[in-house]
């Protein structure tokens, strides 16, 4: 299965800031699908965070609104997550997905990142 590349990931303090990067590579164009990041806390499901629909609309779980930012660079074909304030529950491992994405809780991605972790800590 082709799967997308992230990056970024790290252990931070409350307040501080991260941005997620993830990598189509040569099997798909952000820049002409839908995309979005996803993210599992321990002994949580996996939830939608910000997602861009196939209409180019952004839309924001309501627990990051205001703090996150998703952006893609379609030169780079490079889908990012610019996170700030962070929080301790923002830990958990983040997931970036392209193309089957409706909406935050309606998708079925065809292609898939291996995750990269989170860790907020006070």
């Amino acid at each position: 299965q082709v799967t997308l590349v992230e990056s970024g990931g790290d252990s931070v303090r409350t307040g501080e800031s991260l941005t997620l990067a993830c990598e189509g590579g040569s099997y798909v164009s952000f820049g002409y699908v839908s995309v979005g990041w996803f993210r599992q806390a321990p002994g949580k499901e996996r939830e939608g965070v910000a997602v861009i629909d196939s209409g180019g609309a952004p839309n924001y779980a309501v627990s990051v609104k205001d703090r996150f930012t998703i952006s893609r660079d379609n030169a780079k074909n490079t889908l990012y997550l610019k996170m700030n304030n962070l929080k301790s529950e923002d830990t958990g491992m983040y997931y970036c997905a392209a193309v089957g994405i409706d909406s935050l809780r309606s998708y079925k991605p065809h292609f898939w990142g291996q995750g990269t972790q989170v860790t907020v800590s006070s």
